[in-house]
């Protein structure tokens, strides 16, 4: 986190934060940790630490999710995959909650190198059938991933849509409770906020985590063009040093055509995943002129001495069976 990013100070076990004063920084404590939930889901207005990227944050509302873990045998079920052209093993969905939260602010720019901060995104009602726009500081966080705490400040994340989302109860626990427009907002962009399936796969100490997202469709030169966003998130489980240096995807359309992607990197960037910052978070999108379709493939990684080796991407489905009545067209309050 850099040195203004947060500390833990113990006894108490308290969440601290750096600020500046003239005289340099000092720590101030901006709350008290909380025991993390073993069962059970976080209500909306949860304060939390980030335990992977270290970002403060609040919990809007949570998702249940269908997580594929292809690192859990499991015998055939009536709700299981098998992605065509990726070998034939079925995998188990289990239900797993995740969240929609928010970032603080304050803490984006020391993230920004292990996790974008402007990762969810959707398409705009303009012309250009390819225009984008995103949501700055809005993240999906698995439940595992949430270190909860509290604090007295009633204002205790600086995000612009803090307020227009939340109100201070002191009556409440947590003592943040929903606005009528976090509702509506949540109602009438369920389609594409909605986080249905989770794909993982550890290959060498290296996980795979993917969440595909439906964005919806547009028209272009009188066809049709679907659109979805992938967010992928890299972990090394190792303490060995590696450098994510290649990515290979395949993807398949329902239309019946398979295409190869290769390239440096992902996003521009070849991360170095170590013991001291392990993970690496990042979404990107893909287009199809076909309703459906499934991409896999792998990430090449570098060990220190120069040997490479392959991630493997778990195979995951494209799919826009939403009852698409109106398309996203900015953003609804």
């Amino acid at each position: 986190m850099g040195e203004e990013g947060l500390a833990l100070a113990n006894p108490p076990s308290c969440l601290s934060a750096a600020r500046n004063r003239p005289e340099g920084k000092v720590l101030e404590t901006v709350g008290v940790f909380e025991a993390p939930k073993q069962h059970g889901k976080y209500e909306t207005g949860q304060l939390f630490l980030h335990s992977v990227f270290g970002y403060r944050g609040i919990v809007l509302f949570p998702w249940q999710a269908r997580l594929y873990d292809r690192d859990v045998a499991s015998p055939v079920t009536e709700k299981s995959e098998n992605v065509a052209g990726h070998g034939s093993k079925e995998v188990k969905g289990k239900t797993h909650t995740y969240y929609q939260v928010l970032i603080d602010a304050r803490d984006c720019p020391h993230i920004s190198q292990r996790s974008q901060t402007e990762a969810v995104t959707f398409l705009a009602n303009h012309d250009d059938s390819r225009a984008l726009y995103a949501i700055p500081g809005l993240d999906y966080v698995s439940h595992e991933d949430i270190l909860p705490y509290s604090s007295t400040d009633q204002v205790p994340i600086q995000h612009e849509l803090f307020e227009r989302f939340l109100m201070y109860d002191q009556t409440k626990v947590p003592p943040f409770v929903a606005r009528d427009t976090l509702c509506a907002w949540q109602e009438k962009n369920h389609p594409w906020l909605e986080l249905s399936d989770v794909h993982r796969e550890t290959t060498e100490n290296i996980r795979v985590t993917v969440i595909p997202f439906y964005m919806g469709m547009r028209e272009a030169q009188n066809s049709h063009v679907y659109w979805w966003r992938y967010c992928i998130r890299l972990e090394n489980l190792d303490s060995e040093v590696v450098q994510l240096r290649e990515r290979h995807w395949r993807i398949f359309s329902l239309s019946g055509t398979l295409e190869t992607v290769r390239g440096r990197g992902v996003v521009g960037r070849e991360p170095v995943l170590s013991k001291e910052q392990p993970a690496f978070q990042y979404s990107s999108h893909v287009s199809l002129q076909a309703s459906s379709g499934h991409m896999w493939g792998t990430f090449r990684f570098e060990r220190p001495d120069g040997s490479h080796f392959d991630v493997r991407i778990p195979p995951f489905s494209l799919e826009s069976n939403k009852d698409e009545k109106t398309p996203p067209s900015g953003l609804h309050w």
